[in-house]
């Protein structure tokens, strides 16, 4: 498996962002009359932490550090540390260690890889012992299915989900339903006319919601500022590449049958999704490569790189999207054939996007790339025997192109009416993106302003995203019509709009 280049948590950093996290409250006279680090009572903001696996283990320690957050409760259908995988063996052992401030802390289970409910609860009640024994914080509540939690947990005032792909619209629909302000890690659904329907009742809702990508989006202003002043000419085109996935994409369906790991409630963490024999490939870290669990590279890295661009470029409804992927051969005894696969997610691809004109930008294509696929290297880059990086952004005109990193970040024009480098672009570590997301949610439910990176702003890439994925699982290029949510030349594709829910798992009982 490829290493992941994500940074790391930074203790430096992290206890940088805390102090500073912490500081931004003792200016409030009944912080400073509590003594240090107090929050009074009706500052504190009560979480119930739904997912427990090694990305949702990493993102905890920002909110455990926060003043004003208790995390109260955690839930995960896994009770124990076992076949959990991560990018390194002991990388976030020794993380939890560092943190909690207990080096002799072990995940249980099979010894291995921290993750599972026993370790979040482990982990809360160590860091919140040996970091802030002021609280007196007596007992993190432990719970497999999310809505036992939900029903029992009267003082829960918001949610962290960090579950796979296809729990997270029934996830955010149950908490909604409850008055329970929401963050949830992307996609807000893994098919389309569920986020859509998550997205409506959270437009006439109360309750503040983060869809936590928005954090990680980079700036538009330099690109839109070139593109308006007509420096590339008429926009035409938008490319977006990754080298992303990083995971296994199954060829085949499981056809072993290997028990169930004790602890491990396969029934709730299939949840809406039809029943099938437990696999170890379907689950931890290759969730995402399947249909039915995932949304595959353009849902895990989609979100951090295009959500600022359809905002800042008004791409609202495409008209088209043209797939053009491959899946691997086999053979049949001795005859070879390619594999029929509308199972999981080809292991490359590339799709284009088609949105019509809106107010005075003109008609542009967006194209995503992954699997390490990438544009036609621009002749601009030729002539300097450069490449392309293996992740990256382009925009092109009919008189010139902008070249940019994935995060729209350090962009540059390589041809046009004049030659520009931007300055570069800093980027905080992730641990200072999540505390300042972790604070800004906070501030939205204690005023009731619900703010950009809401459900209410996700619709359009929520769209797009789901879409991708219809067109590379019905392997056709799609017309689709955005007023009545359908595919209109490729009727058998609508089935890949929405899902079949086992009972009592739609989103209108749940």
């Amino acid at each position: 498996m490829k290493k992941d280049t994500r940074p790391t948590i930074d203790r430096r950093k992290f206890v940088q962002v805390t102090a500073a996290t912490a500081l931004g409250f003792t200016i409030l006279p009944r912080h400073v009359l509590g003594g240090k680090n107090y929050v009074a009572p009706s500052d504190i903001i009560n979480f119930a932490y739904i997912g427990t696996g090694t990305e949702g283990i990493r993102e905890m320690f920002p909110f455990l550090a926060t003043p004003n957050v208790r995390v109260v409760a955690i839930c995960d259908p896994q009770k124990d540390a076992i076949g959990y995988k991560d990018w390194s063996p002991n990388g976030i052992k020794n993380e939890i260690r560092t943190l909690t401030k207990n080096a002799n802390w072990e995940p249980g289970g099979d010894g291995t890889i921290p993750g599972g409910r026993e370790c979040g609860k482990s982990i809360v009640e160590t860091y919140y012992a040996n970091n802030n024994p002021e609280y007196k914080y007596k007992e993190c509540k432990a719970y497999a299915d999310f809505r036992q939690l939900l029903d029992k947990e009267k003082n829960i005032d918001a949610v962290k989900i960090m579950t796979p792909d296809h729990l997270h619209g029934v996830l955010c629909m149950a908490a909604m339903k409850r008055g329970k302000h929401v963050m949830v890690h992307k996609p807000l659904s893994n098919r389309l006319l569920e986020g859509k329907k998550v997205i409506e009742y959270a437009r006439n809702s109360n309750v503040i919601t983060h869809l936590t990508p928005w954090d990680a989006n980079g700036s538009m202003d330099q690109v839109m500022s070139w593109i308006n002043s007509g420096v590339i000419g008429n926009l035409q085109e938008i490319h977006n590449w990754t080298n992303r996935p990083v995971w296994p994409q199954y060829d085949t369906l499981p056809t072993d049958t290997p028990p169930i790991p004790p602890g491990f409630d396969w029934d709730l963490w299939l949840g809406p999704e039809a029943q099938r024999a437990y696999s170890p490939n379907y689950t931890n870290m290759v969730f995402r490569s399947w249909y039915d669990f995932g949304g595959g590279s353009m849902a895990d890295m989609g979100h951090y790189s295009l959500w600022v661009v359809f905002k800042a470029l008004q791409l609202e409804k495409p008209t088209y999207i043209v797939p053009n992927l491959t899946h691997v051969t086999a053979f049949n005894g001795v005859t070879p054939f390619q594999i029929k696969n509308d199972f999981s997610f080809p292991t490359a691809c590339s799709v284009r996007f088609k949105y019509p004109a809106n107010g005075s930008r003109p008609p542009v294509d967006l194209i995503w790339y992954d699997g390490g696929i990438r544009p036609a290297i621009p002749d601009e880059l030729l002539a300097q025997n450069k490449e392309l990086q293996p992740e990256g952004m382009m925009f092109v005109g009919d008189k010139g192109k902008i070249l940019c990193g994935f995060w729209v970040d350090n962009p540059q024009i390589l041809s046009g009416t004049r030659m520009e480098t931007a300055p570069p672009t800093p980027r905080r570590n992730e641990v200072e993106r999540y505390t300042a997301a972790i604070q800004t949610f906070i501030n939205a439910i204690k005023t009731g302003q619900q703010y950009t990176g809401s459900f209410r702003e996700a619709e359009d890439i929520t769209e797009a995203i789901n879409l991708y994925a219809v067109s590379l699982r019905a392997r056709s290029s799609l017309r689709y019509d955005a007023a009545s949510r359908t595919i209109t030349n490729n009727a058998d594709a609508n089935k890949y709009l929405s899902r079949e829910y086992r009972q009592g798992w739609d989103l209108d009982t749940i």
